[in-house]
């Protein structure tokens, strides 16, 4: 409860410091929520993207900056993970400092899982899975995934997941009940594509392996 509170309170100084910061506190709290700080991407965008439906925002500015933020967090996980490696990562995790930021040793195993079971790919499906999106790229520094290959794959994941919810903020930015709705409604939508692209991948690496037999 108190960790609920003390992090409420930090999310709503962020984002009365970012109103005054325009584009750039978009990116800064982009970046935060892409990072080990679990920030809810859904008060940053959609609101700005309402502000750019009413004429005093770019709506092309506001997923730029919302997409270059989630890569700059995305890769600071990723070479903290590299850097300080699995044990001590998962040491830290399991400090009660770690709750503070609502981290803990089963949901960065969680994220490892998932990117054991589908590899590099899982840094795209990642981001379209909630309680995944933002603790992804640490299993990818763990395994040095190649940098290009890491980008690449969260820029795509990261991409659509901000066009998303600019979309939401566009159309619906005044109706806080509308993008609630919406919002749970696409995280399924977003868990469902996951689900498709794995069944499409394990499809494409049997079929590789048939081809591949001798025969």
């Amino acid at each position: 409860m108190i960790y609920n509170i003390a992090m409420s309170t930090i999310i709503q100084m962020l984002l009365a410091i970012s109103a005054k910061m325009g584009y750039g506190g978009i990116f800064i709290l982009m970046t935060i929520e892409s990072s080990f700080v679990p920030f809810p991407s859904e008060v940053v965008i959609p609101p700005a993207a309402y502000l750019a439906q009413k004429g005093e925002m770019n709506i092309f500015l506001v997923i730029f900056f919302g997409i270059l933020g989630s890569l700059v967090g995305a890769t600071i996980n990723y070479f903290l993970a590299m850097t300080l490696g699995r044990r001590i990562v998962y040491g830290l995790a399991a400090t009660k400092y770690a709750k503070f930021f609502l981290i803990n040793e089963q949901k960065i195993k969680k994220a490892e899982d998932c990117f054991i079971s589908f590899g590099k790919s899982s840094t795209f499906i990642g981001r379209l899975v909630p309680g995944i999106r933002q603790l992804i790229s640490i299993p990818a520094g763990f395994a040095k995934m190649k940098f290009f290959n890491f980008i690449l794959f969260t820029f795509l994941g990261s991409g659509i997941w901000v066009i998303i919810l600019a979309g939401l903020g566009y159309w619906f930015g005044a109706n806080d009940e509308l993008i609630k709705k919406y919002y749970q409604e696409i995280s399924y939508v977003g868990l469902l594509l996951a689900t498709f692209f794995v069944f499409y991948l394990v499809y494409k690496i049997k079929k590789t392996k048939n081809n591949d037999a001798p025969r």
